[in-house]
């Protein structure tokens, strides 16, 4: 009958072989760069997400400076807010045709652009009144 080798206590006092330790330092190794792969994919996404935070406040304050700025019948676009580095404001204006009552009603359009490319366009409703 043949010997029963016990895992826990081998009777080879030699310890771990090399085979054995390139298998643990390669599943290391696979650990530490799926982690630091999770890491860098969540540093961009808060970053991307600073950026939106960023021009929907520009947007928001852009529409409000707007709106509380004097009515202009004949305007084709507002003055606009200073802006961070890298981050433009355009502010667009349609007259509304007559509907009703409100005879002079406009539609603003703020459209905000990091780099040359939109990130977010709002639009709302400018009356006289």
């Amino acid at each position: 009958m043949g010997t029963k080798t016990n895992l826990a206590h081998p009777k080879d006092p030699r310890g771990i072989g090399l085979a054995e330790t390139l298998v643990a330092v390669a599943i290391l190794g696979t650990s530490v760069v799926a982690f630091v792969t999770a890491l860098s994919a969540g540093s961009i996404a808060v970053g991307e997400q600073g950026n939106e935070v960023i021009a929907q406040n520009l947007a928001q304050a852009q529409m409000e400076y707007t709106k509380s700025y004097a009515y202009n019948p004949t305007a084709t676009t507002y003055p606009t807010i200073a802006a961070p580095a890298n981050y433009t404001i355009a502010v667009g204006v349609t007259s509304v045709p007559y509907t009703g009552n409100d005879t002079d009603m406009q539609k603003i359009t703020v459209t905000v652009s990091r780099g040359g490319q939109e990130m977010m366009t709002v639009a709302d409703y400018k009356m006289n009144r």
